[in-house]
Order: structure tokens, then C-alpha cells, then sequence
């Protein structure tokens, strides 16, 4: 049996991408720029062990199909809603500010408007994978600046539909009549139309029956085949493979089985997301390249020149800081990796000349290796600039607003951080009140989301979003400050779970009488875990220690508990699992 050709060129990009990525990992660099760099070593224009140019395409087109699908999966109606302002103002104003301005430029050195208008949407797109890496890497997801930055990010996401949906049909070519634009536009929207109700209607069931059968294995295929299949059907009405992808993620984000596909699709979604980037590493004209290199340096520095200059000046309209609108400007100024997508995709399909396409490509690929210095250099920046009193004092109004299932933090000292860290560990978005003015300050100049407010007064709560919290914490060092701001939180929010420090018995008895969800009692707890860890150093059984230690959490707590509902008839309606997580002596 002879060996087969598309077999032996993945064998050749992988065996490159084990050798390549490592190498630039070990530069503090991403692996996109690995794969890239793989791609050029091995593609037909560097060492040409993959010479078939056709297997390049197919390779990447597979990786983009799971790429647009995490995008949809990674989207959701309740967070579009609460970041509105932001993501449907700045993010919408930033993607048709630099479209424009790009298309223009682009029609000035000669290209045709359908071309220009795939460029300039195109090149207007930021990287999603490459800002959100670098805000992960710095702990930064959750500052304002994170924050600012994945708004703008996640319209651009959304702007990807309609740049799939309108370069097929720019595909006519000029001469392409209103009447055919809006035939293939009615059949377009009949499809999706289709795909939106099969999946309201039947997507839930479907997951559900499988989930049904334990196996993991099967819940992975059958998400695979929703991703392939949705594909096929708007591949097969004219449309583009990745447009149904991005489809199915949207309407499975929507579904109580979103973590679970997404956590069984990421080992796919990184594997062929990598062999794309190798794709179109392999697919760059090298010698094209180096011929052209001048031009290319002066279309590099013009598109970040413009991508943040746009920026700024929207994120100053939009009424961020100087020091805010600086990074933003300079961590979004590369081109992303969606612009390979469209531009493979208008090369393909004739919008765009070769030629154009790698110039173009090659530019977006050289951005991407400046984006690491580019945000050092904008944070350094940001860090020289005061910020203005008149900026600092509207952002718990402001900021609050764009939070929803966050948990609120009560008391930003010691216990107050080390729950924020968490929080940040596990990507849920928190904000903190404390009434230390160097404590607030000091982490506001950081970007943290930590507002100067008493946490006792109602409007204060309500500013920061406690009718939508998820949680609240309370850390606060002084008794009558917990229980004051326990009483006013029940005064308003009677359902919202409520996590109080209590520094002995007493006061957790207290604050259970005043609607705490669950309390820790501070000395008890540290009394407990020192008696453990002196019986375990003094050669006891561990397992048998913490047996001893958790019997006396449970009867402290059942203690707590029976006197709280003795002394409140509310409390007796408390459910029996929010019980079980209060922490007292015995």
C-alpha cells in the first residue's frame, strides 16, 4: 500500500510544529507565531516538504471551522447585554470607524471597492487570541482595562458574520446585479433562519438524551458532528463552512451544555486552530515578501499607526482615561487572526488578487509579532499619565453597571485579595468596596475593579451591582460594620447568597439571625486547623483528624443553625444546603 499525500503532509506540519513552537515558547513569545513560523519552514516557498498547496488549503479550513465555532461558543446574550454600552458604542463605533478609514486608503492605491471592503474589514479586526493570552498572562482580565479591551474584542467577534456573509456574495464580481444579491441574501437568511429553530428546538433534546448515556465519547461526537454538519448545510446553500460553525457555537452558548462541549472541544479546536496557522504560514510567497519588504514596512506601521490612533480617540469619546485609552489603543492595534481567514477566503474566491493577499497576510503576520512589545509600550505609557478626577469619579456608577453574575467583595483587606484572586483563577468577574482610601488607590492604579464606598449603605450596594451579583462577601474587620451592611443588604435583596466573616460564635450567630447565607467563623476556623495540624505533627492518623475536625464544623454549625431558626422564624425557611457551609466552633 502506498503511503498517502495528504497523510505525509500532516505528518510533515506536525512533526515541524513539535520541533518550531516549542523554540518561540521558550522566547516568551505565543505559539501563534510558532505555527506560523513552522508553516513558512516547511510550505512550498521554504524547505517545500509540503508542496501541495491544496492540502495546505483543506488543513486550514478544518482549524477555521472550530475557531469560528469557540468564537460563537464564547459569546453570550447576558453578557452582550450587561457590556452593551461598550461593546455595541466602542466596539461597533471602533470596527466602522477603521473599516472605513482602512477601505478608503485601500481604494486610494487602487483596489476595487468589493476588494477594499474585505480589507478594511479585515484589517479593522484585532486578535482575540493574542490580547486575551497577554491579559491572562499579566492577571489583567478582570481590570478596567481588561475589561475595555474584551468589549471592543468581542464585537469584532460578532462583526465576523456579516464579513462571511458579504464576501461570497462580492464573489459575483462587479457586475453582480441587485436582484442576484438579494436572491443569494434571501437564501442566506432562509438557511440560517433554519439553522436558528432546528437548534432552539432540537438542540437541547439532542444533548440532553446523549448526556443521558454517561459516555464522554459520545458527547464529543456529537458535538463534532453539530459543528461539521452545520457547516455542510451553509456550505452546501453557497455559504461558508465557518459561517454555520459560528452558528452552532452561538446556539449551543445558549444551552446548559455549553462548558461541558466546550471543555470536550478545546483538544480539537487547539490542534487544528494550530495546523491553520500553519497553513497559512505555508501559504505565504516568501520571495514575494522579501522583494516587497519596504512596502510592506511602511503598510506595517501605517495600519498600527491608524488601529491606534482610531482607538484613542474613540476611548476618549467614550470617556476612559488618557491613561485607559493609551493601552487600549496600542494592545489593539494588530491585525487578528480572523484577517488570515477572510483573506484566504476573498483570495479563493477571486475579490482579491495573490499578490495582495500575502502582502497583506504578511503584514497581519508581522503585527502579530510586535503585539507583545506594543502593549508593554502602552502600558508604560498609560503608567506616566495621571489619571483626571473626572474619570475616577463616575466609574462605580459606570463600571458597575457592566458587571452581572460578578461577586461582590465587601472589605478589600487581607481575606478581601486572596477571594479576588480566586475569583480571577476561576474567570469570575468580581468588584470590591473598601473604605481605606491607599488601599483603593493603590488598586485603582493598577486597574483593579476597587471602588471607595461604604459597603453598610444601600445605594452604594446597588451601584455596584448587587441586584445582579451572583454573590456577596462580606470581609469587613469590624462586627457592627457586617452586621449594618447584612441589614442592608436584606432590606433590598432578599434572594442574593451572602458569604459573612464572623470573628467568633457570637457573631455568626448574629449575622445567621440577620439572613447570612453562610458564615466562617474566623477564630474558630483558624483554632481548628492548628488543632489538626498539631495532632497530625504529633503523629495521629491525618484521615482520622480530619474526621474529628469535620464532626466538630458539622456540630457547631447544626448548633448555629437550630439556635438561628429558634430565634427567627425566617431563618426556618432557609434551604438545608445553605446550612451546611457555616464554620463555628464547637
Amino acid at each position: 500500500m502506498h503511503p498517502t499525500p495528504f497523510l505525509s503532509d500532516l505528518l510533515v506540519f506536525l512533526i515541524a510544529a513539535v520541533i518550531v513552537v516549542p523554540l518561540v515558547r521558550q522566547l516568551r513569545s505565543s505559539p501563534v507565531l510558532g505555527y506560523l513560523a513552522a508553516g513558512m519552514l516547511v510550505g512550498p516557498h521554504g524547505l517545500g516538504l509540503v508542496a501541495d498547496e491544496a492540502t495546505i488549503a483543506t488543513i486550514g479550513e478544518f482549524g477555521v471551522v472550530f475557531m469560528l465555532f469557540m468564537i460563537g461558543l464564547e459569546l453570550s446574550l447576558q453578557r452582550l447585554w450587561v457590556m452593551r454600552r461598550l461593546v455595541f458604542g466602542l466596539g461597533l463605533a471602533q470596527v466602522a470607524v477603521t473599516s472605513c478609514l482602512i477601505g478608503a486608503v485601500a481604494l486610494a492605491l487602487g483596489l476595487t471597492p468589493g476588494a477594499a471592503l474585505v480589507v478594511g474589514g479585515a484589517l479593522a479586526l484585532s486578535s482575540t487570541a493574542f490580547v486575551l493570552q497577554l491579559l491572562s498572562e499579566r492577571g489583567e482580565q478582570m481590570t478596567r482595562h481588561g475589561r475595555n479591551a474584551f468589549a471592543i474584542l468581542l464585537f469584532q467577534d460578532l462583526a465576523v458574520l456579516p464579513l462571511l456573509v458579504v464576501i461570497p456574495l462580492l464573489a459575483g464580481g462587479e457586475g453582480a446585479t441587485l436582484r442576484t444579491l438579494g436572491e443569494t441574501a434571501i437564501v442566506a437568511s432562509s438557511v440560517l433562519a433554519g439553522i436558528i429553530l432546528a437548534g432552539r428546538f432540537l438542540l437541547q433534546p439532542l444533548f440532553r438524551v446523549v448526556a443521558a448515556t454517561g459516555s464522554s465519547e459520545l458527547f464529543a461526537i456529537a458535538t463534532l458532528t453539530l459543528v461539521l454538519g452545520a457547516g455542510w448545510v451553509t456550505q452546501h446553500a453557497g455559504m461558508s463552512m465557518t459561517l454555520g460553525a459560528f452558528m452552532a457555537g452561538l446556539l449551543v452558548a445558549e444551552t446548559a451544555y455549553r462548558h461541558q462541549i466546550e471543555a470536550d472541544i478545546r483538544p480539537f479546536r487547539g490542534i487544528l486552530l494550530g495546523l491553520f496557522f500553519m497553513s497559512v504560514g505555508g501559504s505565504m510567497d516568501l520571495p514575494l515578501i522579501a522583494a516587497r519588504w519596504p512596502e510592506l514596512l511602511a503598510l506595517l506601521a501605517g495600519l498600527l499607526a491608524l488601529k491606534t490612533a482610531v482607538i484613542f480617540v474613540l476611548a476618549k469619546a467614550f470617556r476612559l482615561s488618557t491613561g485607559d485609552a493609551t493601552r487600549l489603543g496600542f494592545a489593539l492595534a494588530q491585525g487578528g487572526e480572523f484577517a488570515f481567514v477572510a483573506l484566504t477566503l476573498a483570495a479563493t474566491l477571486g475579490v482579491l488578487a495573490g499578490a495582495t493577499t500575502q502582502a497583506l497576510m504578511a503584514v497581519v503576520a508581522l503585527s502579530l509579532l510586535l503585539t507583545p512589545g506594543l502593549n508593554a509600550a502602552g502600558t508604560s505609557l498609560a503608567a506616566r499619565i495621571r489619571p483626571s478626577r473626572s474619570a475616577a469619579a463616575t466609574t462605580l456608577a459606570e463600571e458597575g453597571a457592566q458587571f452581572a453574575r460578578h461577586v461582590v467583595i465587601a472589605g478589600y483587606g487581607r481575606v478581601g485579595r486572596t477571594i479576588a484572586r480566586l475569583c480571577e483563577l476561576e474567570d469570575v468577574p468580581w468588584l470590591a468596596l473598601d473604605t481605606d482610601h491607599r488601599r483603593v488607590d493603590d488598586a485603582r492604579a493598577r486597574g483593579l475593579p476597587v471602588f471607595f464606598g461604604d459597603s453598610t449603605r444601600a445605594e452604594v450596594l446597588n451601584a455596584a451591582g448587587a441586584g445582579r451579583a451572583g454573590a456577596l462577601v462580606l470581609t469587613l474587620n469590624s462586627p457592627i460594620a457586617a452586621s449594618r451592611a447584612l441589614a442592608a443588604i436584606r432590606s433590598h435583596w432578599r434572594q442574593l447568597p451572602v458569604v459573612a466573616r464572623a470573628h467568633d460564635a457570637t457573631h455568626a450567630l448574629e449575622l445567621r439571625r440577620l439572613g447570612a447565607t453562610a458564615t466562617v467563623a474566623e477564630a474558630a476556623e483558624s483554632s481548628l486547623q492548628l488543632g489538626s495540624l498539631t495532632l497530625t505533627s504529633a503523629g495521629n492518623d491525618p484521615g482520622r483528624v480530619r474526621q474529628r475536625v469535620g464532626t466538630m464544623r458539622e456540630e457547631a454549625a447544626a448548633i448555629i443553625a437550630g439556635v438561628a431558626e429558634a430565634g427567627d422564624p425566617a431563618q426556618r425557611r432557609r434551604r438545608p444546603e445553605d446550612r451546611t457551609l457555616d464554620r463555628a466552633p464547637s
